[in-house]
């Protein structure tokens, strides 16, 4: 009975061996195939290597802080009366209130003297592409850039570059009002001061081409420029207001400087708020290539 009971024990124990291998076979096939083993991770490996690359901004600098002290103090004189610490609140700036400091902030300054008053911010947004398969955080940015120059009711910067073939581009951008902007350019030249009258006696001269609202070369990316004047008023000073808009790689930045005298008919020339705004706009650039 013995023996029997033996051979009967070595009958069985090869199926079950084979059975404890076929399990430990199936469970290395559903780990492989539900994404838990190497070979899912080498096939996510893959689909990675298409996706756009994050943007060279990853964060946003203070923007009351970006802004150098002494480039404020010349864009806003401070009234005589005021105290140190007047003063020193004044050029300190007041931040603009924000969700996320990593994706969209701004500072605000402001200086009112018996000569007038003179507005000056910042802003910075930093764009993320939420699908970058298909969008990198550049092109993302670059696309608000353009609808930004849209609304401006400025042409795209390809079309500055050629005068000729322009009227033949100009329609296949979205504004077609490109042309309006640039005989508008010569109105804001005349309340300028000197630069307006000087272009009949002297062709060389470019004032009128470089007053007024237009695209930029040369700061950042892309760039363009918005000046507006306030209409005239019987007891109301006009106010210009400069607006430069620069796109440095994923991150927006906007420079609003604005000046009205305190006596009305007095005029802000334009040339000199543009210079101050441009200035400031280019120490950004800096800022921003550190």
């Amino acid at each position: 009975m013995q023996r029997k009971a033996v051979r009967q024990v070595r009958q069985v124990l090869p199926g079950i061996a084979m059975l404890t291998a076929l399990a430990v076979a199936g469970l290395t096939g559903c780990s492989a195939g539900n994404g838990v083993g190497i070979t899912s991770d080498a096939k996510a490996g893959d689909s990675a290597g298409t996706v756009a690359q994050p943007g060279k901004y990853r964060s946003l600098p203070s923007p009351c802080k970006a802004v150098d002290g002494k480039r404020v103090k010349a864009m806003l004189p401070a009234a005589d009366g005021l105290t140190d610490e007047q003063r020193e609140q004044l050029y300190a700036g007041a931040a603009d209130a924000s969700y996320d400091g990593d994706r969209h902030v701004g500072c605000r300054w402001s200086a009112q003297t018996p000569e007038g008053t003179r507005l000056l911010s910042v802003a910075f947004e930093r764009v993320v592409s939420y699908d970058r398969a298909t969008t990198s955080d550049d092109d993302k940015a670059r696309q608000v850039f353009v609808r930004r120059l849209t609304d401006a009711h400025l042409p795209f910067p390809g079309v500055v570059t050629s005068p000729s073939p322009s009227n033949a581009q100009s329609p296949s951008t979205t504004p077609s009002p490109s042309s309006p902007p640039a005989s508008p350019t010569s109105s804001p030249a005349t309340p300028g001061g000197g630069a307006s009258g000087s272009p009949s006696g002297s062709p060389s001269s470019s004032a009128p081409v470089e007053l007024g609202s237009r695209v930029l070369e040369g700061l950042g990316n892309n760039a363009f420029l918005e000046d507006k004047l306030s209409p005239a008023g019987a007891t109301a000073a006009q106010s210009r207001t400069v607006r430069i808009v620069f796109r440095t790689s994923n991150v927006i930045v906007t420079v609003e400087y604005s000046v009205q005298p305190a006596l009305p008919g007095a005029v802000p020339p334009s040339g000199e708020t543009q210079d101050r705004a441009r200035q400031l706009a280019q120490a950004l650039v800096d800022r921003f290539d550190e």
